[in-house]
C-alpha cells in the first residue's frame, strides 16, 4: 500500500487550479479584503450595498476551502 507522500513527484496525481487548497484560500482571502474596502469606502453607495454580501461570500468560500487537500 503506497501513499502519495511515498510516491515520487513525477507520479503524483496532479490537481486541476481549483481544487488546490493554497490558491483558493488567496482568492477567498482576496474577496474578503474587497468587501471590507468596499465597506469603508465613502464614495459610492453601490459599493456599499454589497459590501456585506461580499464579505459572506469571502468568509463562506474560506471555510469550504480550507477543507480541500494541499
Amino acid at each position: 500500500m503506497t501513499h502519495l507522500s511515498e510516491t515520487p513527484p513525477s507520479r503524483r496525481p496532479r490537481r486541476r487550479f481549483f481544487l488546490r487548497r493554497g490558491p483558493m484560500e488567496n482568492i477567498a482571502t482576496a474577496l474578503i479584503a474587497i468587501g471590507f474596502l468596499m465597506l469603508f469606502q465613502p464614495f459610492l453607495l453601490v459599493l456599499y450595498t454589497y459590501s456585506l454580501i461580499t464579505l459572506l461570500a469571502g468568509t463562506a468560500m474560506f471555510i469550504i476551502v480550507s477543507k480541500f487537500p494541499e
